[in-house]
């Protein structure tokens, strides 16, 4: 029974109703591609409960992600794979279909990618060796998904010194929200700026060591916008230098 249990990364719908499951695998293991089935049949079956309901079942489609190699006969990353007409081969049954990228078949150097696929994928191979987001990358949801592993791979004491800088601007916004209740505009600003002030203090010396002379005159003239974009960017920055860029 214990080879019918699934464990899945990620299942979400979208608008139309598609319901997509999600999982990354590191390395192969015994009925790989039966619990792949296993578990795109079993979210499809459980979009309803009576038979008589066959109508509100919407398409499956499941994602794979594998550090490994699954599919000997061909040299592509990304395939796709679905029921078919033996004769003709036109696709009939198009309610579940399978993705699957194999991360060691994809051989692309930064400069050879082409499209938004190509970045994720890159990412997905190599985000454990990255330091920074290459300008290849530098797309809004791909730095995201970096600053992301970031946190995730912090250490103990990483996570809670992030976690206490989080607090502190929680707190700065605490009272910014009693100042803005008691009318007092400056006080919100002022508030805000402390926060994030503090906030990347701490980061700073965290990631960088001692915090040079010239950094707390940079931030005691800067403003909200600018402290906040400064925050954002101490996470994936390669050099404090890169931080106030």
């Amino acid at each position: 029974k214990y080879l019918k249990h699934s464990f899945l990364d990620v299942k979400c719908r979208d608008q139309r109703g598609i319901s997509y499951i999600v999982e990354m695998q590191v390395q192969k293991v015994a009925a790989f591609l039966q619990r792949i089935q296993y578990n795109a049949a079993k979210a499809y079956a459980n979009q309803i409960e009576r038979g008589e309901e066959y109508p509100k079942l919407n398409q499956v489609i499941a994602i794979t992600i594998a550090d490994f190699v699954i599919f000997e006969g061909f040299k592509h990353c990304v395939s796709c794979h679905e029921n078919r007409e033996t004769i003709t081969g036109i696709s009939y049954l198009q309610d579940i279909r399978y993705f699957f990228v194999e991360l060691p078949k994809f051989i692309k150097s930064l400069t050879e990618l082409e499209n938004i696929l190509d970045q994720w994928i890159y990412f997905l191979k190599h985000a454990e060796t990255l330091t920074g987001i290459p300008e290849q990358l530098n797309a809004v949801p791909i730095r995201h998904a970096f600053e992301k592993a970031m946190i995730a791979n912090m250490t103990k004491e990483e996570w809670e010194l992030y976690d206490k800088a989080g607090i502190a601007v929680a707190d700065a916004r605490g009272a910014v929200e009693l100042a803005r209740e008691e009318g007092d505009a400056r006080g919100e600003v002022i508030g805000l700026r402390n926060g994030e002030m503090r906030n990347l203090l701490r980061l700073i010396r965290h990631r960088f060591g001692a915090v040079p002379e010239w950094v707390p005159d940079r931030l005691a003239t800067a403003d909200l916008k600018t402290l906040e974009t400064w925050n954002e960017k101490i996470l994936v920055a390669e050099s404090l230098q890169a931080v106030f860029q």
